[in-house]
């Protein structure tokens, strides 16, 4: 099973939480718990990092359905919950296609 496939898996049986940055973050920059759901369904895992610092991780892009770019940095889906550690809409100027670095 792909990683994607995984963290989805994680995410549909609700054994996620989300870290107080990416709790902050969802007020902040106004994105819903809805908007998290509608982009982690469409999601995609776009960057993985292996040897984050605090355990291995990976960058998931994602739209909602009113088509608002989202990415998601999530904990590996090997942890018993699916922890969202940051989130935001991505700067274009920033990405190509909301996928890979400028």
């Amino acid at each position: 099973m792909e990683m994607t496939d995984l963290l989805r898996e994680k995410f549909d049986a609700d054994q996620f939480e989300f870290a107080k940055h990416a709790l902050d973050q969802t007020i902040l920059r106004r994105i819903t718990i809805q908007e998290v759901h509608e982009a982690m369904a469409d999601g995609e895992v776009i960057e993985n990092y292996p040897d984050d610092k605090y355990g291995p991780s990976c960058l998931v892009f994602g739209r909602t359905k009113s088509g608002r770019p989202i990415h998601l940095q999530c904990s590996h889906p090997s942890r018993d919950k699916l922890k969202i550690i940051t989130l935001y809409q991505p700067d274009p100027e920033q990405w190509i296609d909301y996928k890979a670095r400028r």
